[in-house]
This record gives C-alpha cells, structure tokens and sequence, in this order.
C-alpha cells in the first residue's frame, strides 16, 4: 500500500456549517488522511471499499435520522455503521450522527420533551475511555430536539436533565450527543446560519456567545482528550489494513 492509498477516515457530513472542525484536527495532527462524503440525498450513493478506510465519523445535520423518505441515504449511512462495528472499525457520531449509530444497532430516536440548545451539564454516569470526562461531569454545548434510548449492551456514557443518553458506546462506535467539535469560527458561523437559530430569541445566541467564551478553554482541553482517542484507535486500525494489504499482494 502506497502513501497516496493509505488508509483514511472517512467523514460523513450532512450539512455545510456541520464541519469537524476540532474532530479533523485531532485526526491531521495523528497524521491521518480524511475525506468527507455527503449522501443523505442520494438513494443508491456510491461508497467507498470498506477497505479503505480505518474509521468513520458522522456529523450533525438538521434532518432527523429516520428521515428516509426526504434522505434515503441515511439507511447507507446505517449499513455503514453496522459494517464498520462488526469489524471493530472505530466508529464516532455527534448529534444527527450520534442518532444514526444508534438507529443502526437497536436503539430508538425519538423527539425529546424539549429542545436543548446552549450550553448545559451533563452528568457522567459510567466510565469510559471513548468519552472521558471527571466525575463530576462537565458543561457541554447542545443543539439537539431528537433523543436516543441506547441500543441493547450499549454502555451509556453521560446523561442530562432532559437527555437520558448524551453518549454512550457499543463495541467499537460511541455516539456524542453534544458538541465539542465546535471551534470559535464554526460557533459564529451557526450563529449566523438561519437554520440553526430558527426559533431563538437574539438574547438566547447572545447567552450562546459568552458561554461559548467562558468554556471554550475547558471543552477544548475535553475535545483534544477524546477525538484523540479516537484519532490512536484510527491509526491502529490502518495498520491493520495496511498489513492486510501487504499481505494480499
């Protein structure tokens, strides 16, 4: 295998202003290679070789995950998902993409009783490497109306007032409800972007703002911790295929 084939994580995106901002930093300064894919609106998209690939990241996005009829690409994305944890390919989803690991192995989507949006705390409620964080949990950024009930065998990871699941992991995927991919330039941008802001109040984004200010050293510091976590386990599954490229030829 060649340097220009070796293996990348492939990211699938759902919206413009849905980027992976601190997720791509992570994975560039692990030296590993990316490529972004958008499909939910294609009913038969033309994917990758699972081969090529040593992990998958699934954004946020403002459609819901079932929305199969408007997406249809969503049911791929599922089939992705499901193919990537058979094989023990690390897998991460953020919100939207957070939903869709957990339609793909048995858990429920659901609208919650509210919408969170800003900044909020959520408890840890077990251990785990995929998402650590202290005991005392920590304050994150939402932006979420759907709700997920963890697939069967899932470890729920953190939970909050209104969210029974914020993460959790199954095998070798974690979902993350909240946001720690968001950097200062994609903040402002989703301030800016009508579709996210719909239905906020201007003293709602300016709270937004600050808090965004206040945390944004903490969630960093949280970011850097988990996405490169995420970004080793990538690396060690390329080796992987690396060698059983070399030892296919």
């Amino acid at each position: 295998m060649t340097e220009t084939s070796k293996p990348y994580v492939l990211i699938v995106q759902h919206a413009s202003w849905e980027r992976p901002g601190n997720i791509q930093e992570s994975l560039e300064e692990a030296g590993i290679p990316t490529r972004i894919i958008t499909i939910a609106t294609e009913k038969k998209p033309d994917l990758p070789a699972p081969e090529e690939y040593c992990g998958v990241v699934l954004m946020g996005g403002p459609m819901g995950a079932l929305d199969f009829e408007e997406y249809p690409g969503l049911k791929a994305e599922q089939k992705i998902v499901k193919a990537a944890v058979q094989v023990q390919k690390p897998v991460l989803g953020v919100c939207l993409g957070h939903q869709i690991i957990a339609a793909a192995l048995g858990g429920k989507v659901k609208k919650g009783k509210e919408a969170e949006i800003g900044f909020g705390h959520i408890d840890r409620v077990n251990r785990h490497d995929f998402a650590p964080m202290d005991s005392a949990g920590m304050t994150v950024l939402h932006w979420h109306n759907d709700v997920v009930t963890a697939p069967e065998g899932a470890t729920v990871i953190a939970k909050s007032d209104a969210t029974k699941v914020q993460a959790f992991a199954y095998g070798s995927a974690v979902g993350l409800q909240y946001h720690l991919e968001v950097t200062p330039t994609l903040m402002e941008q989703w301030l800016e972007q009508p579709e996210m802001v719909k239905g906020l109040k201007k003293s709602h984004m300016k709270k937004i703002r600050e808090d965004f200010h206040e945390y944004e050293s903490a969630l960093h510091r949280i970011a850097d911790t988990t996405f490169s976590a995420f970004a080793a386990r990538c690396a060690s599954y390329a080796r992987v295929l690396m060698e059983e490229a070399v030892a296919a030829d």
